[in-house]
């Protein structure tokens, strides 16, 4: 008698493969993030720090490169955009600090690899197929952290994180209301693990109250990925403003390169024809 052949090993593993294929960069991008943390905490040359700000500059680049053009784009306008942030944030308002007082070299292109890792978020099949339950999901958890934060983690820790559960608002609001809800979601996800990892690390420390604000925080703070909702829309602006400033210069270069008559030329023109003269091609370019 004929029936269905039970499934082999072959066919399971098969079929997982293709099941986690489309996670594979985000699988990657998780892996990566703790493996050059940690490589940073055992370090102790300032050059050898630089070594891994370049490696993590190429492997930015190598992932880009499964993005489409526009949200590359975005990326490495992320990069140079999230660099002021870490300069402001670390170097001038000081809320928290990297181990060797600085702004290490793999941080710019490590904002890179958050943003893309949220970018990719929208076209995986959990998203697609679960649409917002996602965000739900991922916003239930943002704010269980936070109220550990203001409740349980205080007698663990000895910090009251105030300042990570003045961020879920923020979150939320782009989480529930944004088109883009999706790269938050996933953002939150992203940096949770990395603020962890790097805290645990010694690659940085925030500090128990906040300079100028005096506000408590936490090590790391719960919901800081609410801070990656300005970042995104810096990022827009900054998008918008280098697009408009683009146009307007090919706009000004094609159009010096191909000069209207002005009000001259219309009266030779016109001179001309009543003096039965012909007007040349060449003679109509002169300005």
């Amino acid at each position: 008698m004929g029936g269905a052949h039970p499934p082999t090993p072959y066919h399971s593993e098969h079929r997982l493969i293709t099941h986690l294929k489309p996670y594979w960069l985000h699988a990657y991008l998780l892996t990566y993030t703790p493996l050059l943390l940690l490589a940073d905490s055992r370090i102790g040359a300032l050059w050898q720090q630089w070594a891994l700000g370049v490696l993590t500059f190429a492997v930015l680049y190598l992932c880009t490169l499964k993005a489409p053009r526009e949200q590359r784009a975005q990326v490495w306008m992320c990069v140079v955009v999230a660099t002021g942030f870490e300069i402001f944030g670390s170097l001038i308002w000081g809320v928290y600090r990297y181990r060797l007082h600085n702004v290490p070299l793999f941080v710019p292109p490590g904002h890179g690899l958050v943003y893309l890792f949220g970018l990719l978020a929208a076209g995986t099949p959990v998203v697609k197929e679960h649409g917002k339950r996602v965000a739900h999901v991922v916003l239930g958890g943002a704010g269980l952290w936070a109220l550990a934060g203001l409740t349980v983690l205080p007698a663990l820790t000895g910090r009251f994180d105030l300042q990570g559960a003045m961020c879920l608002p923020v979150f939320a609001w782009f989480v529930l209301r944004s088109p883009r809800w999706a790269l938050f979601a996933a953002i939150f996800i992203a940096t949770g693990e990395l603020e962890l990892f790097g805290t645990s690390f010694g690659n940085w420390a925030w500090l128990p109250i906040a300079p100028w604000t005096h506000i408590p925080s936490g090590n790391p703070p719960s919901v800081i990925a609410g801070g990656y909702c300005v970042i995104d829309a810096s990022v827009l602006l900054a998008m918008r403003a280098y697009s408009f400033g683009w146009n307007t210069i090919m706009a000004r270069i094609t159009s010096t390169s191909n000069p209207r008559s002005g009000p001259m030329i219309e009266f030779l023109r016109a001179r001309r024809s009543n003096s039965g003269e012909l007007v040349s091609p060449a003679s109509s370019n002169l300005i």
